[in-house]
């Protein structure tokens, strides 16, 4: 599906801007920290965080959206490590610093809770998590994301997911957005940071 909605659009389908959620919260940068971004598309979060000093690793299902997320990154002047890959088929031995999900709310809830232990498995201990996407709320707005409300994040879910971790950031909060043609408008977004426990 995925492969098939970005080569039915000539140019990037969700912009070449980073989501605002990470030029809201520069804090998350951590110069030469490795972060792997999970299903990044075209890779406008990755070569963000690139082009800040970080060691980015992404992957995504559609090989139009990586060839894309390749050429973004040679023309900003910077490396990232792109792979085609689904969701089960990626190594999740692999450890990083920090993952970065953004809209990856396409799966359903028991999808989600094998995303959840995914990116769990792939966090050094004390390594962030950094999760945007839709709430429940964007179901009355269509402006983008999953028609179905099981897909999306309320606060308690996120928080309820992670029981233990150390938050730093869960916030539910409406904005105009304007991401490439298949994000526009107004849309009801909500944030969650949180750390991996040690031990």
């Amino acid at each position: 599906m995925w492969e098939v909605r970005y080569r039915s659009d000539p140019d990037y389908l969700f912009g070449t801007a980073p989501a605002r959620f990470l030029s809201d919260n520069p804090w998350l940068i951590m110069p030469g920290a490795r972060v792997l971004c999970v299903a990044d598309g075209e890779g406008r979060n990755g070569v963000h965080l690139a082009r800040a000093g970080m060691q980015v690793t992404s992957f995504d299902v559609s090989p139009t959206a990586v060839i894309r997320a390749q050429a973004l990154a040679a023309s900003t002047g910077v490396a990232i490590d792109t792979h085609v890959s689904s969701w089960d088929d990626w190594d999740w031995s692999r450890t990083f610093d920090l993952v970065v999900g953004i809209f990856i709310q396409f799966a359903d809830p028991a999808f989600r809770i094998r995303q959840f232990e995914h990116v769990t498995r792939a966090l050094v201990p004390g390594g962030r998590l950094a999760l945007h996407g839709y709430s429940v709320e964007q179901i009355a707005h269509g402006t983008g994301g999953p028609p179905n409300v099981a897909q999306l994040y309320t606060e308690t879910l996120l928080r309820n997911a992670f029981t233990g971790w150390q938050v730093e950031r869960c916030a539910a909060y409406e904005r105009d957005v304007q991401e490439g043609s298949a994000h526009s408008g107004r849309s009801a977004l909500i944030d969650f940071v949180a750390r991996r426990p040690y031990g």
